[in-house]
């Protein structure tokens, strides 16, 4: 993949050697000031509030802490950061992913009006988002409540390691996946299915993110469809990276290494033939129009 000497996006935050504040742990709280949390909890107004923010939290997938800490004006504290150094592996990676956020920008500012440009988050260990307090054991993710992704640099060395997807471009891969979330927020798409959480049983809910996870392989085709056309940036192999990327993170793949058996019921992201599936349809057709996959009767 050629992307260096090329423009990079300045929607970049770095967040490495800093440490998230708060409390909890896994994704379930933002950290915000615990006194003032305390007494808002247990007055008659707090409770009415707090009942109001857990029917949105069903509603748009927001966490209701981050909801509460916006209502209270605190923002999300982090120690004060040493100066970090990246080795030159780590800047090289870095770079490279500043560049492919900033091919998602050009893309998606050509194809959708208005389009609104996320962030994106370097973070190291664990990091706090709209969604929650998040380790690097996650993998890199999406947040619709601040609309960041967040990456951890050291996920695409166990990509490769440990699930065999090597290359640049099985790395654009994920960055133009995770963008992928963010137009499905944009589009209403994000807020529609988690407002279905409440409504549905696990294993339909399931079934919902399945198709809500093709779409973002989907549109991470149309990405590198459009991109390549204006740039030629690819290099033989490239294409090849990419799909054996989407194959190696596929449910059934991952789940077999697992634990040596699949479980269909249980898939969230789709399998390995799905995610190529719907990744290479975006890449050889480039037309968004063509990424319903909530309607498609064959995944």
């Amino acid at each position: 993949m050629k992307w260096q000497g090329r423009r990079k996006s300045s929607n970049i935050e770095d967040r490495r050697g800093q440490s998230a504040g708060g409390f909890g742990g896994g994704r379930g709280i933002s950290p915000m000031p615990l006194v003032p949390l305390f007494r808002l909890l247990f007055s008659k107004v707090g409770l009415i509030i707090v009942a109001i923010l857990v029917v949105l939290m069903f509603l748009t997938g927001t966490n209701p802490i981050a909801l509460l800490q916006q209502f209270l004006g605190g923002e999300p504290q982090y120690a004060q950061s040493v100066d970090y150094q990246p080795s030159p592996q780590e800047q090289a990676l870095e770079d490279q992913t500043a560049v492919v956020l900033a091919d998602t920008e050009d893309v998606w500012n050509k194809l959708l009006d208005g389009y609104r440009e996320p962030t994106l988050v370097f973070y190291s260990g664990q990091v706090s988002s709209a969604c929650g307090l998040s380790s690097s054991a996650t993998g890199p993710f999406y947040c619709p409540g601040d609309e960041k992704l967040y990456i951890d640099l050291s996920f695409f060395s166990e990509m490769e390691n440990k699930l065999g997807a090597k290359g640049d471009f099985a790395q654009a891969y994920v960055v133009g996946h995770e963008v992928g979330h963010h137009i499905q927020k944009l589009m209403g798409t994000m807020d529609q299915v988690n407002a279905m959480r409440s409504r549905l049983s696990e294993t339909d809910f399931n079934k919902l993110m399945v198709r809500l996870e093709l779409q973002a392989d989907f549109y991470a085709g149309v990405w590198a469809h459009h991109t390549q056309r204006a740039t030629g940036f690819m290099e033989p192999g490239d294409l090849e990276e990419a799909l054996n990327a989407a194959s190696a993170i596929g449910d059934d793949r991952l789940q077999k290494q697992a634990t040596g058996r699949v479980v269909p019921d249980s898939f969230t992201h789709g399998t390995s033939a799905q995610r190529v599936r719907w990744f290479k349809k975006g890449f050889d057709t480039g037309d968004v129009s063509q990424g319903d996959t909530f309607n498609a009767t064959e995944l």
